[in-house]
């Protein structure tokens, strides 16, 4: 005999979905409430927080070479020594090519750059657009009116970029430090971690900093060679078109690689750029083609092919890290937002199969429902009793 079904009582039904609604609400105002603090507090002490989110990035790339040298029998503090030392040198190197052109091309694109307006100015009277001659007077104008009105601002400002230079030497031998203690020691602190937390929720918590890790070290790295790839090609095509500044346009090409969209962008508009005022507008048009082009060679092939195992972000996720680091923390915050979000996902990728050994059986075996068996469901409170350890069972009396 079957039993029958009792009807549901829909009102009880409604009570309980509110219930359930009202529960949920808390706890995502709860986390967005959680999150805001988390960001007012990061942005007050980013002064801190800065040159240790720079030395994170500098040792992700920079500990594979110094785990090989330990390897090999040299001690913790050579081998960072050694490390240090070849990247110093590296960064030393690309100012000893970049300021000399720098300093010598000056002049000739000073020149260059009045012949190049001049020829503009040509090209909008007589050419297509058929601009007045009055209406580019006047911009011009406009223009020196603006510099005139600025001079007085760029003298008080001199004092400003002092204190930014001291500011930011200051910060880069803090960056370098912490780079050096971070090759010299860092090996030593995941360990360190499962020591402290205990083994149950020390395996956890090194498992999940590990996958960020390496999440955040195949990210720089993959990055870095794209971004070098870019940097070598628009160089090779900058200097077949015989442009001013080649080397450093692609030394800017190879840093702004790093800040995914945004910086792509601005470095192939100021190639381009460059290019109009001290060559002419049809090489202008050639290097914007070599940009685009190479741009398009990053976004269907290389980012796709070398990212893909890396990082496994969706494109529209990247866009808005970017937007949002820049928004709240200027061009570092976007710089730093994509690794951030890389390694967030890789914590929630953790999270998120860690909770599926403790999915319930009754959701598996029986979707639509109907029930299951208690004795054999293995729910999440599984897991919270995975990390708290066996529990002594209590005798009554």
């Amino acid at each position: 005999m079957t039993t029958p079904i009792k009807p549901v009582d829909r009102g009880s039904a409604i009570d309980r979905g509110f219930q359930a609604l009202q529960r949920w609400s808390i706890r995502i105002i709860a986390i967005a409430l959680a999150l805001y603090l988390l960001g007012w507090a990061i942005g007050k002490t980013w002064v801190v927080w800065f040159p240790i989110c720079l030395a994170i990035l500098v040792v992700s790339v920079l500990a594979p070479p110094a785990k090989w040298l330990r390897d090999r029998g040299l001690s913790a503090g050579i081998s960072a020594g050694v490390v240090m030392a070849g990247f110093l040198g590296i960064i030393a190197g690309l100012f000893w090519v970049v300021v000399p052109q720098l300093i010598n091309e000056a002049p000739t694109i000073a020149r260059q750059a009045a012949a190049g307006i001049g020829e503009i100015q040509y090209w909008l009277i007589n050419g297509p657009l058929h601009v007045g001659e009055r209406q580019i007077l006047a911009a011009l104008d406009s223009a020196e009116t603006w510099l005139k009105n600025s001079a007085v601002e760029l003298g008080t400002g001199v004092v400003t970029t002092l204190a930014t230079a001291v500011s930011a030497l200051f910060n880069i031998v803090i960056i370098l430090m912490l780079s050096f203690m971070l090759l010299k020691d860092g090996h030593r602190f995941l360990p360190f971690v499962e020591h402290v937390a205990g083994q149950r929720v020390g395996q956890h918590i090194t498992g999940a900093l590990s996958r960020m890790w390496k999440t955040l070290g195949g990210f720089i790295q993959t990055q870095g060679l794209v971004a070098f790839i870019d940097a070598v090609l628009i160089g090779i095509g900058l200097i077949i078109m015989d442009v001013s500044l080649a080397i450093p346009l692609a030394v800017l090409t190879f840093i702004g690689g790093f800040i995914p969209i945004i910086g792509a962008f601005i470095s192939g508009a100021l190639a381009v750029l460059v290019t109009l005022v001290t060559n002419s507008p049809q090489d202008a048009l050639i290097v914007l083609l070599i940009v685009v082009g190479v741009q398009q060679l990053e976004g269907n092939v290389l980012s796709p092919m070398l990212q893909g195992k890396s990082m496994n972000l969706h494109p529209a996720v990247v866009l808005l890290a970017v937007a949002g680091g820049g928004s709240l923390f200027g061009i570092t915050g976007a710089f730093l937002a994509v690794p951030a979000a890389a390694s967030a996902a890789a914590l929630l990728r953790y999270l998120d199969e860690y909770l599926d050994k403790y999915e319930p059986t009754s959701n598996r075996e029986d979707p639509d429902g109907s029930g299951g068996d208690p004795a054999t469901d293995t729910s999440v409170e599984g897991a919270v009793q995975s990390l708290e350890g066996p529990q002594t069972p209590s005798t009554s009396v």
